[in-house]
């Protein structure tokens, strides 16, 4: 019985080697999202989600993206593992992907277009049109009541110099 099994799967294969087929290959090991991940080195497959996790991530970071991008580096050698890292160990982010680079937008767009269109709605051919004239705003003066609500006010500006990596890329060296 075992010899004629085993030639059995012989003549499969042979046979899908001559029709060019491709062996169907062992479905690749799934993660569980949460803080048990602790470094890229634990992203060893697709990332599963728990029920009612909303991030960006989540939604935007399909099988197919997943496995077209797993290992791969932006320019900066930022891996695509550390750009979606917080997000799988953080099932309450909001988006939970950084981009580790300015370039990580044009290696990974599969993912990033989808997270900005639909975050930003605001598509991947649009433009977005600012007027830095100072002298064309429209800000009247607070009155004095609303004036004395304003305890304090902040700007946060998070850009980084296009040659550099951002947040998630920057290290000692």
């Amino acid at each position: 019985m075992y010899d004629g099994v085993k030639a059995m799967i012989e003549g499969e294969k042979a046979l899908e080697e001559k029709m060019g087929i491709k062996p169907a290959a062992a479905a690749a090991p799934r993660v569980q999202a949460g803080p048990q991940l602790k470094s890229i080195a634990d992203l060893t497959g697709m990332v599963d989600f728990p029920p009612g996790t909303k991030s960006s991530v989540s939604r935007f970071m399909t099988e197919e993206v997943f496995n077209e991008y797993k290992g791969q580096k932006d320019k900066a050698g930022v891996p695509f593992e550390l750009m979606v890292l917080s997000g799988c160990q953080n099932v309450d982010s909001g988006i939970g992907v950084y981009a580790g680079s300015h370039d990580s937008y044009y290696t990974f767009p599969k993912l990033f277009d989808a997270v900005i269109e639909d975050y930003h709605k605001h598509g991947k051919e649009d433009k977005h049109v600012s007027n830095m004239n100072y002298q064309e705003l429209v800000c009247p003066p607070f009155s004095e009541v609303e004036a004395g609500m304003i305890i304090s006010t902040r700007i946060r500006v998070g850009r980084n110099l296009a040659e550099f990596p951002l947040g998630p890329g920057i290290s000692k060296d």
